[in-house]
């Protein structure tokens, strides 16, 4: 018995062995008109493979284009569409480009270091102080996620003297912190009330 880890590997696993080997067989034979009507009958296995598909527009096309992938572009038929070729199949896109920035506190991350930099460049004003306490609010959070233990709300308003040069700063006396980490089942269930039962 030969095991599917002694075969050959499939080059489109959605279609099967079976197709695979027909596709083999038509690469094979050494008459053109026979490769094509044996091409036109494997795209139409290959359909009923993929009837969920079959209302797509470019249906056809891709059909074509994946026997053509199959037989690894030896295929030597006429194709009724213009087939893909292999490089622009297997190219790998370009790498992103990934800003590196240094992150002064890797615990807070870069947001927040954007964040504090352009409330720092806001004037004094109802806006800004919202925006610091928002921060803030995240900041004590990402203290919380990282090391509970360091977890402080006077560390927080710190941090943000540091980050802003002393430019921006948070009144910890006239600000009340949002509550951090998972909520419980009581206050998802809301308001901390049971529901009784009927």
């Amino acid at each position: 018995m030969q095991y599917n880890t002694q075969r050959e590997q499939l080059l489109m696993p959605e279609y099967g062995r079976g197709v695979q080997d027909m596709v083999e067989m038509a690469i094979s034979l050494p008459d053109r008109a026979q490769r094509q009507r044996c091409a036109a009958a494997i795209v139409a296995v290959m359909r009923r493979v993929r009837a969920e598909q079959e209302n797509q527009d470019d249906m056809e096309q891709k059909l074509w284009n994946h026997l053509a992938r199959i037989s690894r572009y030896q295929l030597d038929i006429d194709y009724p569409v213009e087939i893909t070729p292999a490089e622009e199949v297997t190219a790998h896109p370009a790498p992103l480009h990934y800003p590196m920035k240094r992150i002064r506190r890797k615990h807070y991350g870069a947001l927040v270091e954007s964040a504090l930099e352009y409330a720092q460049s806001l004037p004094e004003s109802p806006e800004r102080q919202l925006l610091v306490q928002m921060v803030a609010n995240q900041m004590k959070q990402d203290l919380f996620v990282w090391n509970r233990d360091a977890m402080d709300e006077e560390l927080v308003a710190q941090d943000i003297m540091r980050y802003t040069d002393g430019e921006v700063s948070l009144d910890v006396d006239n600000f009340r912190f949002a509550p951090v980490g998972m909520p419980s089942v009581q206050q998802l269930m809301g308001n901390g009330k049971k529901k009784k039962k009927k």
